[in-house]
C-alpha cells in the first residue's frame, strides 16, 4: 500500500524537525500538511466511544493532535494525560493546556520505558505513531496493564509499513505476549492499522 504525497511529506518534516530541535518545526511536523484528511480524527475518536468522564493516556502526545479532541470528548469530568519524553513538546503542552484553561488535561513527562501514569488511572491508553519507536513494547505494555481501569483498553494506531510503522501482524503477536486480547480492528484508516486491546483474562 502506497503512502500519499501528503504523507511522505509529512514524514519529511517530521524528521527535519527532529533533527533541528525547533519546538515550532516539530509541532507543524507532527500535525503535517493533510493529516486531518488522512487522520480521519473526528472518526477515530467516535471510534472509540469515550464517555463523558472517562479518564485516557494519549501515549506519544507530541503537539497534541489527539490529546485536546480526547478533552473534549470526556467533557470536564474527564480526564486526558498528555504523555510524552520531548521537552519541546512538553513545554508547548503545558503552554497550551494552561492558555486554553484546561483543567481535564495533565501532562505528564515519561521516561522512554516508562509511561509514568498512576496506578489504574486509566480507560483508555492511546498510541498514534508512537509504537514503532518503543524499544521493548512486549514490557512496556505488560507494564500498562497495571495503569489500566477494570474494562480498560489500549487503542493502538500505526503506519502499516516502513522504518515509520509496524506491520500489524507483530503489534498482535507483541501485545498478546504482553497479556492483552484484541477486541476490535477499525479498517477505514487507508495507510494505518487501528487496533483495540484489552487485558486477558
Amino acid at each position: 500500500m502506497h503512502r500519499s504525497r501528503a504523507s511522505i511529506c509529512g514524514i519529511a518534516l517530521l524528521s527535519l524537525a527532529l533533527l533541528s530541535g525547533c519546538g515550532a518545526l516539530k509541532r507543524f511536523a507532527y500535525a503535517g500538511p493533510g493529516r486531518d484528511e488522512t487522520q480521519q480524527p473526528e472518526r477515530v475518536v467516535a471510534a472509540l466511544a469515550l464517555e463523558p468522564g472517562a479518564r485516557v493516556a494519549d501515549i506519544g502526545a507530541g503537539g497534541g493532535y489527539f490529546t485536546f479532541r480526547f478533552a473534549d470528548a470526556v467533557g470536564p469530568a474527564g480526564l486526558v494525560y498528555a504523555v510524552d519524553i520531548d521537552p519541546d513538546m512538553l513545554e508547548y503542552l503545558r503552554t497550551r493546556v494552561g492558555s486554553e484553561q484546561r483543567a481535564n488535561i495533565e501532562v505528564v513527562e515519561a521516561a522512554a520505558d516508562d509511561s509514568r501514569l498512576p496506578a489504574a488511572s486509566v480507560d483508555l491508553i492511546f498510541v498514534c505513531n508512537t509504537y514503532h519507536h518503543l524499544s521493548d513494547r512486549v514490557a512496556y505494555f505488560d507494564a500498562l496493564r497495571a495503569r489500566l481501569r477494570p474494562d480498560g483498553r489500549v487503542a493502538i494506531i500505526d503506519y502499516q509499513e516502513g522504518k515509520h510503522g509496524t506491520n500489524p501482524a507483530v503489534i498482535r503477536t507483541e501485545l498478546t505476549d504482553a497479556g492483552y486480547r484484541l477486541l476490535k480492528e477499525e479498517t477505514f484508516l487507508e495507510e494505518q492499522s487501528f487496533l483495540i486491546f484489552t487485558p486477558s483474562p
